[in-house]
């Protein structure tokens, strides 16, 4: 009981602040308010708009994620052991790696149009990095006389991968894996907030296209911010989840 106060001890005090802060301004018309958000909240749910849009942006994240980790994982295992890969390969992962998957978006729009393509392949892009960095960096890390030790009793090369290597790095990976999921649902918020229509064929464009119409047709104030605490909800979710799995499946790598 105590840990649970302790847990509500700031967000209630941030919604209190919140309340005060609209009583205070001149027009409280202008900013959400908390029992308004509630209320929002209870209408979204109840007419499944909100299961709707969430589920929507889902299913695109986990499509282009799981597209970028077969790409990325194996180009980063390529990378991190032969250095000639690495040095063909990493200028161009560099080059592209500072530009933000919202920039690409023309390109992906004109190849692809305003479907789930085009969000898979954003998706795919925003998560590639992270992944293929951190999984050279893993690769890296793995300790070479683990490596020589295997050469010694004759291993070959394949089997030093799969048995050597790839545990090795896997928290490394593990690590990847956070970030580029984190990045992917990022990515495809920013990327439906953008298109701002529905596309996909399914019953709602997501949940960000979700929080462009409420801004553009309606400025239902309230209902942007049920989305954005909902953005952040699932975000938190994904995380926990992940790193569960992450920690059932590697206990080498627990602290």
């Amino acid at each position: 009981m105590t840990a649970l106060l302790r847990a509500l001890a700031l967000p209630a005090a941030l919604i209190a602040f919140w309340q005060l802060a609209v009583l205070a301004i001149d027009e409280p018309g202008r900013m959400p308010q908390p029992a308004k958000v509630v209320a929002a909240g209870a209408r979204l749910l109840a007419s499944g708009e909100l299961v709707a849009g969430i589920t929507e942006s889902l299913g695109r994240v986990f499509l282009g994620f799981v597209v970028a980790a077969a790409v990325a994982v194996p180009l980063g295992l390529a990378m991190g052991t032969v250095r000639a890969v690495e040095r063909n390969l990493d200028p161009l992962v560099e080059s592209f790696r500072p530009v933000a998957a919202i920039a690409i978006l023309p390109l992906a729009i004109l190849w692809f149009g305003t479907g789930t393509p085009a969000a898979v392949f954003i998706v795919a892009y925003a998560a590639f990095f992270p992944l293929v960095v951190n999984t050279v960096a893993g690769v890296k890390r793995v300790d070479r006389r683990l490596v020589a030790a295997a050469r010694t009793m004759g291993v070959s090369g394949p089997t030093i991968l799969c048995r050597v290597v790839v545990p090795g790095a896997l928290p490394q990976i593990g690590v990847g894996l956070r970030l580029g999921l984190g990045v992917a649902w990022t990515a495809i918020i920013a990327a439906e907030l953008a298109v701002g229509a529905k596309s996909g064929g399914g019953a709602s464009g997501g949940i960000g296209q979700m929080m462009f119409v409420f801004y553009a047709y309606s400025v239902e104030l309230n209902s942007i911010v049920v989305c954005m605490l909902a953005v952040g909800v699932v975000a938190l979710t994904l995380d926990r989840g992940l790193r569960a799995a992450l920690s059932r499946s590697m206990p080498w790598a627990r602290a």
